[in-house]
């Protein structure tokens, strides 16, 4: 059995493929929905291993992603941080950039720091930017700092020395100093989590790291112990913000690459799929119950980014935290988004989400204002009779209380306001999927627009006709799709290092001596843990490139191999053309690399889905009757609806209809065709 849960903030997901030993081929796949524990996650992974029926002594492989280090930076809910760095920097945390986003604000003020400054303490150290150590840190001044940290008590210590990017030597004194002499308290050195330059994006990197630690090590201690009670005898591998997994040891060591655990499984579940359909330009939306994300992938690659914020906004400028990321766009818009109407007059729909304790009003446990869920059961697009797959009868009572204040002020009738609040939330997610094309030099209508979590299917064929994408896919069991994505993925580990170099001939021996250095650290990395030793590795680069004299870079994927004057010739085209299609021009200019990128993965077994049998059912088959739906700007119609579970490969209608499953619901519109494949999953032809 190889088994994957994903916490979620409404809900946890699980997937399980039963894999027969012999054949290797999947004979059974099970899945399970339940509500999210706060703040105790593992109860809900166990609830959710329990809802499915399975013993965990019988697994063979277990992936788990978590929210539990975004709910602590987002919910304030971290450890007492304390931050030691060199003379004179005690405020980089404070000055933080210039470049705010909100420009003209007068009245802008900064986000306060994670580390208030009584607790930002400097000491007399110095190093170059070349790595030269100019002062020795004299580890005994280390000692007034932690008494006045213990009598605070501070919990967790971020350590972040000018240039130990470079040169790490007293970030590591201090650290080994810290650890002999206070052995309870989590110490974090800059250096261990990033070693890319930039004083204050380190420093908030840092910080950030030591304020999730000790909730995060207590987590996936915790989960560890309930998995080895249950009986599962093997290590768990969890889900990081790269887009692959680690091990449990690795993720403690540096748990901030766990920010963006569960969105990041999605996406590479999607680029798989790709893969398996021979799509190779798609953009993944994921709708769940809080946010909705979204990211692009071309020729299967997803794109990382080191360059992530946490809380960024048109007028915040977010903290910034250094740890490579699939490039995701994040908005506060999900099935229980919460709809409201502003100071001025006007209908508004999130960030503020219901979760799912009270939950949207149709849950009847509480919930007194109206979300996008109870928007679309108002519309008819989800069936009351089979509400969360009939786990629920939705109270409707409720949801005509929860729209009646709205329906008042903005003097319509419950109908309208649905159907506004729905377009609000379809605006805010246009504008979602924009960023990451549009933004990007990339045209959305060349891509398919591949939808899952809860809500992806509601929302998506109505989103790719404002953008006139192509095509849509929803993949099978889509409201877990982010869970299935993790047994999709392999063991990964990420390392970065700034050396600028100058890409001329002059250097190619000095290029490739950095990539054979960073190298062999990643494999010695993998060498001696429990869980990856064994795996296969392979090595991938990449370099943060740029012109010379720029600030900023954009990231160039190398070849494997010796870096020679036809790979370097190579390199500089490819950034000419990332960077043009990006920026809209080019420069003839030299290009200097400004950050080395080593990716190294651990290929962990996966398994393709089944092709799915043919009975010689039609569609007719598979309707399950008829239902008014509200389609919006596409009129009111009597739309057919179609049970997924009996829907087979080769089938095709078209809309109006409505597609259900238990945990999800495919709005089909006038005008568009859907097409069952190979394996079940439902291709939404835009055109046809």
């Amino acid at each position: 059995m190889r088994v994957a849960t994903d916490v979620g903030g409404t809900f946890t997901d699980l997937v399980c493929y039963d894999v027969d030993k012999q054949s290797g081929r999947v004979v059974g796949l099970r899945t399970a929905k339940t509500d999210t524990t706060y703040p105790q996650f593992d109860e809900g992974v166990m609830n959710a291993i329990a809802k499915a029926g399975l013993d965990p002594a019988a697994f063979d492989f277990f992936a788990h992603g978590t929210t539990v280090v975004i709910n602590a930076l987002l919910s304030r809910k971290g450890a007492k941080t304390g931050l030691i760095t060199t003379k004179g920097f005690r405020d980089v945390l404070e000055i933080a950039r210039g470049n705010r986003p909100d420009l003209f604000n007068l009245a802008f003020k900064k986000p306060e720091p994670f580390v208030p400054r009584y607790l930002r303490r400097e000491v007399d150290e110095r190093s170059t930017y070349l790595g030269e150590v100019l002062t020795v840190l004299d580890p005994a001044t280390l000692d007034p700092i932690l008494a006045d940290f213990r009598a605070e008590g501070v919990e967790a210590i971020a350590l972040c020395f000018l240039h130990a990017y470079v040169s790490p030597a007293n970030e590591i004194a201090a650290r080994d100093y810290i650890r002999a002499a206070w052995p309870n308290v989590s110490v974090i050195a800059s250096h261990e989590i990033s070693r890319e330059w930039r004083e204050y994006e380190r420093t908030s990197t840092a910080v950030l790291t030591a304020y999730v630690h000790p909730a995060a090590k207590r987590y996936l201690r915790t989960l560890q112990t309930s998995l080895d009670a249950a009986g599962y005898g093997h290590a768990p591998y969890i889900m990081q913000s790269n887009g692959g997994i680690d091990t449990v040891e690795g993720a403690i060591r540096n748990p901030i690459a766990m920010v963006e655990s569960g969105p990041a499984s999605g996406v590479l579940g999607a680029a798989a799929l790709g893969t398996l359909l021979g799509e190779d330009k798609i953009i993944a939306l994921d709708i769940g119950g809080t946010t909705a994300k979204c990211s692009l992938i071309e020729n299967a690659q997803t794109r990382i980014t080191t360059e992530y914020r946490i809380e960024w906004s048109r007028t915040n400028p977010g903290y910034p935290i250094r740890t490579p990321v699939i490039e995701i766009v994040e908005i506060g818009n999900g099935g229980g988004s919460i709809a409201g109407i502003d100071a001025g007059g006007r209908l508004y729909v999130g960030p503020e989400s219901a979760g799912a304790s009270p939950g949207p009003a149709a849950y009847g446990r509480g919930g007194t204002r109206p979300t996008t869920t109870d928007a679309n059961l108002v519309t008819g697009r989800i069936n009351p009779a089979n509400f969360l797959g009939g786990e629920i009868t939705p109270d409707l009572d409720n949801v005509h209380r929860a729209f009646a204040p709205l329906v008042d002020r903005l003097d319509g009738d419950i109908g309208s306001v649905a159907r506004g609040i729905i377009r609000i939330a379809n605006a805010n997610m246009v504008n979602a999927l924009k960023l990451v094309s549009l933004n990007k030099g990339h045209d959305p209508r060349d891509f398919t627009l591949v939808a899952y979590g809860g809500g992806g299917a509601m929302h998506a064929v109505m989103l790719a006709e404002e953008l006139q994408m192509p095509k849509v896919i929803i993949p099978v069991n889509s409201s877990v799709f982010s869970a299935w994505g993790m047994l999709m993925t392999d063991l990964r580990r990420d390392f970065v290092r700034t050396q600028v170099v100058l890409l001329a001939g002059e250097n190619a021996a000095r290029i490739e001596e950095i990539f054979a250095a960073m190298e062999g650290t990643a494999r010695a990395s993998f060498a001696d843990e429990a869980g990856s030793g064994d795996l296969a590795l392979r090595v991938q680069r990449y370099a943060d490139m740029r012109y010379l004299g720029q600030e900023h870079s954009v990231k160039v994927e190398l070849p494997d191999g010796g870096f020679d004057a036809a790979v370097l010739a190579a390199a500089i085209e490819r950034f000419h053309v990332t960077h043009e299609r990006e920026y809209t021009f080019r420069l003839q200019l030299p290009v200097e690399i400004v950050n080395f990128h080593v990716v190294a993965l651990g290929d962990v077994p996966k398994h393709d889905p089944e092709k799915l049998p043919v009975t010689g059912r039609t569609p007719d088959d598979a309707m399950s009757g008829l239902r008014t739906v509200d389609f919006d700007e596409h009129g009111v119609h009597e739309a057919r609806i179609y049970d997924r579970d009996r829907l087979e490969p080769g089938m095709r209608f078209a809309g109006p209809c409505i597609v259900e499953e238990a945990a999800a619901t495919l709005v089909v519109t006038p005008g568009r065709t859907v097409a069952v494949d190979d394996y079940g999953n439902l291709h939404v032809h835009m055109n046809a």
